[in-house]
């Protein structure tokens, strides 16, 4: 089983890169811990273009059981479908994600860990460069 940890950063100022942190575990031992940036997205797509970067990462992985945790209540209902937002780059990005997801098999799982205080406190510290 794979476990993933991301985090989407946004910077405060427009034009400026996303930072992508991210840590993957297989069978709870540490792979690989990395930090990337990829070019500026709007604030309400961070998120779902952090998971298609992570994705990039997770191609080798296929066919296992991966779960990707997450602090991002939005990014959940974008990824289960629930969503009910009608901005146009949200649903873009939603589509391209859906695309991506479905290349894996099985079904990639996204755990929202936003409401767990001990969940998060394990993520935040995960995440730490």
């Amino acid at each position: 089983m794979i476990t993933a940890y991301m985090a989407g950063i946004s910077s405060g100022y427009e034009g400026e890169d996303i930072e992508v942190i991210y840590s993957i575990y297989k069978d709870e031992e540490f792979v690989c811990k990395d930090s990337v940036f990829i070019d500026y997205k709007k604030p309400a797509v961070v998120g779902g273009f952090a998971l298609m970067a992570l994705l990039k990462e997770l191609k080798e992985y296929n066919g296992e059981e991966i779960t990707v945790i997450v602090n991002d209540p939005a990014l959940n209902e974008i990824v289960r479908g629930t969503s009910t937002t009608r901005n146009k780059d949200v649903l873009k990005m939603a589509s391209m994600l859906k695309k991506k997801l479905g290349e894996f098999s099985p079904e990639i799982e996204v755990k929202d860990i936003s409401q767990d205080k001990a969940g998060l406190a394990k993520w935040d510290e995960e995440l730490q460069l």
